[in-house]
């Protein structure tokens, strides 16, 4: 496996996205013998961190296609990790929620992914830990924040109309 050695400002998208593909996979195969994929795990935790979701709440938490979420909440549901509800104001829209066995395995899926990140983060210490964690926080502030100038463009055109 070929890993990017540079480390100058241009390999920053490259370096995220080796460590994020690597931590995927490194989870994937410890958690191999739950039946559950680096995507169900994801689904898990946003339904548990967003309380009983719609899919289009998951869809856009996890940034996927809402088809696909159907078809994962389709393959969890069958497995027995979450069970869709009827909303309550809208019959229209149904809502995810964790079902008991999924719950009662939480503390364990966490404590994997902790160990995973330990494996990760070896050989930082913990102030290396902390800086690299707001570094990330950072920089997701960042650019999820609208681009003002990118913005400003498009507005001054709009009063120009």
């Amino acid at each position: 496996m070929r890993l990017m050695t540079t480390h100058g400002p241009d390999s920053i998208g490259f370096l995220l996205h080796d460590a994020t593909r690597l931590l995927r996979k490194r989870f994937e195969r410890s958690a191999s013998g739950l039946g559950l994929s680096s995507a169900q795990w994801r689904l898990l935790v946003s339904v548990k961190r967003l309380g009983e979701p719609t899919q289009a709440q998951i869809a856009e938490r996890l940034e996927i296609e809402p088809i696909s979420v159907s078809r994962l909440v389709d393959r969890m549901e069958a497995a027995g990790w979450v069970e869709r509800l009827q909303d309550e104001a809208d019959r229209r829209i149904r809502r995810v929620r964790p079902t008991e066995r999924s719950r009662a395995m939480f503390d364990d899926l966490r404590t994997l992914a902790t160990e995973v990140y330990d494996v990760a983060l070896a050989g930082l210490s913990p102030d290396e830990r902390a800086a690299l964690l707001h570094a990330l926080a950072t920089m997701i502030a960042n650019l999820a924040e609208p681009d003002a100038e990118a913005d400003a463009p498009a507005a001054r055109q709009g009063e120009d109309a």
